[in-house]
Protein backbone atom coordinates (compact mmCIF):
# COMPACT_ATOMS: atom_id res chain seq x y z
CA UNK A 1 0.00 0.00 0.00
CA UNK A 2 3.11 2.07 0.87
CA UNK A 3 4.57 1.37 -2.50
CA UNK A 4 1.18 2.74 -4.23
CA UNK A 5 1.14 5.99 -2.10
CA UNK A 6 4.88 6.99 -2.85
CA UNK A 7 4.51 5.88 -6.89
CA UNK A 8 1.15 8.73 -6.46
CA UNK A 9 3.46 11.12 -4.58
CA UNK A 10 5.49 10.81 -7.05
CA UNK A 11 3.63 10.98 -10.30
CA UNK A 12 1.63 13.98 -8.56
CA UNK A 13 5.06 15.47 -8.42
CA UNK A 14 6.44 15.25 -11.53
CA UNK A 15 2.98 16.57 -13.83
CA UNK A 16 2.89 19.74 -11.45
CA UNK A 17 6.88 20.05 -12.29
CA UNK A 18 5.73 20.45 -15.80
CA UNK A 19 2.82 22.30 -15.30
CA UNK A 20 4.63 24.73 -13.96
CA UNK A 21 7.11 24.80 -16.44
CA UNK A 22 4.34 25.29 -19.12
CA UNK A 23 2.73 28.21 -17.20
CA UNK A 24 5.38 30.99 -18.63
CA UNK A 25 5.71 29.58 -21.70
CA UNK A 26 1.72 28.24 -22.89
CA UNK A 27 2.25 27.52 -26.19
CA UNK A 28 5.94 26.13 -26.30
CA UNK A 29 3.97 22.92 -27.31
CA UNK A 30 1.55 23.93 -29.39
CA UNK A 31 2.39 22.69 -32.78
CA UNK A 32 -0.96 22.72 -34.07
CA UNK A 33 -0.85 26.25 -35.93
CA UNK A 34 1.01 23.94 -39.35
CA UNK A 35 -1.84 22.04 -39.86
CA UNK A 36 -3.43 22.56 -43.29
CA UNK A 37 -7.47 22.76 -43.57
CA UNK A 38 -9.49 21.31 -45.95
CA UNK A 39 -11.39 23.94 -48.13
CA UNK A 40 -14.91 22.10 -46.77
CA UNK A 41 -13.63 22.91 -43.12
CA UNK A 42 -12.22 26.30 -43.31
CA UNK A 43 -15.83 27.52 -42.00
CA UNK A 44 -16.12 25.70 -38.83
CA UNK A 45 -12.65 26.90 -37.84
CA UNK A 46 -13.80 30.47 -38.87
CA UNK A 47 -16.65 29.48 -36.32
CA UNK A 48 -14.76 27.94 -34.16
CA UNK A 49 -12.17 30.77 -33.57
CA UNK A 50 -14.74 33.89 -33.46
CA UNK A 51 -16.89 31.48 -30.92
CA UNK A 52 -19.65 31.47 -33.96
CA UNK A 53 -21.88 29.17 -35.54
CA UNK A 54 -21.00 27.57 -39.00
CA UNK A 55 -23.56 29.24 -40.74
CA UNK A 56 -22.34 32.94 -39.15
CA UNK A 57 -19.06 32.00 -40.43
CA UNK A 58 -20.27 31.81 -43.86
CA UNK A 59 -22.19 34.77 -43.70
CA UNK A 60 -19.48 36.58 -42.39
CA UNK A 61 -16.37 35.10 -45.00
CA UNK A 62 -18.66 35.36 -47.89
CA UNK A 63 -16.96 34.48 -51.49
CA UNK A 64 -13.70 34.08 -49.71
CA UNK A 65 -11.68 35.07 -52.78
CA UNK A 66 -8.69 36.95 -51.11
CA UNK A 67 -7.85 33.84 -48.61
CA UNK A 68 -4.03 32.44 -48.86
CA UNK A 69 -4.63 29.15 -49.80
CA UNK A 70 -1.84 26.46 -51.26
CA UNK A 71 -3.50 23.83 -53.79
CA UNK A 72 -2.39 20.50 -53.81
CA UNK A 73 -3.87 18.03 -56.44
CA UNK A 74 -6.65 20.18 -57.27
CA UNK A 75 -6.85 20.41 -53.58
CA UNK A 76 -7.23 23.95 -51.52
CA UNK A 77 -5.83 23.67 -48.34
CA UNK A 78 -5.30 26.71 -46.02
CA UNK A 79 -2.42 26.65 -43.15
CA UNK A 80 -4.31 26.98 -39.92
CA UNK A 81 -1.86 30.38 -38.79
CA UNK A 82 -2.72 32.07 -41.92
CA UNK A 83 -6.48 31.37 -42.08
CA UNK A 84 -6.63 32.63 -38.27
CA UNK A 85 -5.46 36.12 -39.42
CA UNK A 86 -7.23 36.12 -41.96
CA UNK A 87 -10.22 35.87 -39.96
CA UNK A 88 -9.25 38.50 -37.86
CA UNK A 89 -8.46 41.34 -40.72
CA UNK A 90 -11.75 40.12 -42.05
CA UNK A 91 -13.59 41.33 -39.01
CA UNK A 92 -11.70 44.39 -38.63
CA UNK A 93 -13.02 45.18 -42.08
CA UNK A 94 -16.46 44.67 -40.66
CA UNK A 95 -16.26 46.60 -37.57
CA UNK A 96 -15.05 49.81 -40.45
CA UNK A 97 -18.15 49.41 -42.18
Amino acid sequence: MDVFLGIGVALAGYFIGEGLKQMNHPKAYEKSDTYLIKERDIHFYIGHFLGITTTEAKQLAGDMTDIPYIEINGKKYVQKHLLKEWTFTLVEKHQDE
